[in-house]
C-alpha cells in the first residue's frame, strides 16, 4: 500500500525588488538622461544630464559630452555608411571607423538628382557640375545649381 507523502513546506515569502518603471513625466524623471555615440565603438551611450564625460562599458573609451544646449546633426559616412553625429555648423566630419573626412552640408546647401543610370536619388552640393552614383558609379551631369529632380517632379 502506498504511503502518502506530506507536501513540502512553503518557503517564507521574500520581498521582491520593485519593477522597473521607465522615466516618464508622471514619476518626475523626464529629462534626467541624454544620449551620445561612443567615440570608440560607436555604441549609443546613455548618461545623466550634467555629466561632462562618459566611459563606455563595452570598450572603456571616454567620450566628452558636448556642452548643454549644443545642437547636434547627423550624416552617413561616405566611406563605410556609419551614422555619424556632429555639432551643427561643422564643415567636415572625420569618421572614427574608416577615417573618411565627410563634408558636412546644411540642408540649404544640397540639391537632389536621380542617377542617370539606376535612378537612385543622389545628393550633391549646389554648384556642382556632376555627381557620381555610389551604387552604380555612373556620373550624372547636373549642369549648374538647378536640380533635375525638381524638373522631373514638375513634369
Amino acid at each position: 500500500m502506498p504511503v502518502p507523502l506530506a507536501p513540502y513546506p512553503t518557503p517564507p515569502a521574500t520581498p521582491l525588488a520593485p519593477a522597473y518603471t521607465p522615466p516618464s513625466p508622471a514619476n518626475g524623471s523626464a529629462g534626467g538622461q541624454s544620449q551620445l555615440v561612443c567615440s570608440g565603438c560607436r555604441n549609443l551611450l546613455m548618461y545623466p544630464v550634467g555629466a561632462t564625460s562618459v566611459c563606455c562599458a563595452v570598450c572603456n573609451a571616454v567620450t566628452a559630452v558636448p556642452p548643454p544646449g549644443t545642437e547636434m546633426a547627423q550624416l552617413v559616412c561616405g566611406g563605410c555608411h556609419t551614422l555619424l553625429m556632429y555639432i551643427r555648423g561643422a564643415t567636415s566630419v572625420q569618421c572614427s571607423c574608416c577615417h573618411t573626412v565627410n563634408l558636412a552640408l546644411e540642408a540649404n546647401q544640397v540639391a537632389h538628382v536621380n542617377c542617370g543610370s539606376c535612378k537612385m536619388l543622389l545628393m550633391y552640393q549646389y554648384g556642382a557640375r556632376s555627381v557620381k552614383c555610389a551604387v552604380c558609379t555612373f556620373i550624372t551631369s547636373v549642369g549648374g545649381s538647378t536640380s533635375t529632380t525638381d524638373q522631373n517632379l514638375n513634369n
